[in-house]
């Protein structure tokens, strides 16, 4: 009777050994997102890299940032998104980065 507890005993820890040895999932930094939430800069310039907002989502994105009257947006060689737009009744050149960071031109 030992012998067949041992045995299953043996089974169930080999069975659940698999489940254990997955990977992690990773880690995520500290206010390192691939696309922020409105309203949540992690930097204050806009980061370079692969923009996948269309035109309109990142009129969006601006206006969801607390800008109006979102004008000429083009897409530069760094992959952000650049225009005009209103602010507090002063109208300023304005960004967005492939992260979400809506930033106004300095």
């Amino acid at each position: 009777m030992l012998r067949v507890f041992a045995i299953i005993s043996t089974a169930a820890l080999l069975s659940s050994a698999p489940v254990s040895a997955q990977t992690p999932p990773a880690q995520s930094g500290p206010s390192n997102n691939a696309v922020n939430r409105s309203g949540e800069n992690n930097s204050n310039v806009p980061v370079a890299g692969r923009n996948s907002f269309t035109e309109g989502q990142a009129k969006s994105r601006i206006e969801a940032a607390g800008y109006s009257g979102v004008s000429d947006l083009k897409k530069d060689d760094n992959g952000v998104w650049r225009g005009k737009a209103t602010k507090g009744g002063n109208q300023t050149e304005v960004s967005l980065d492939f992260q979400g960071n809506v930033n106004p031109a300095n």
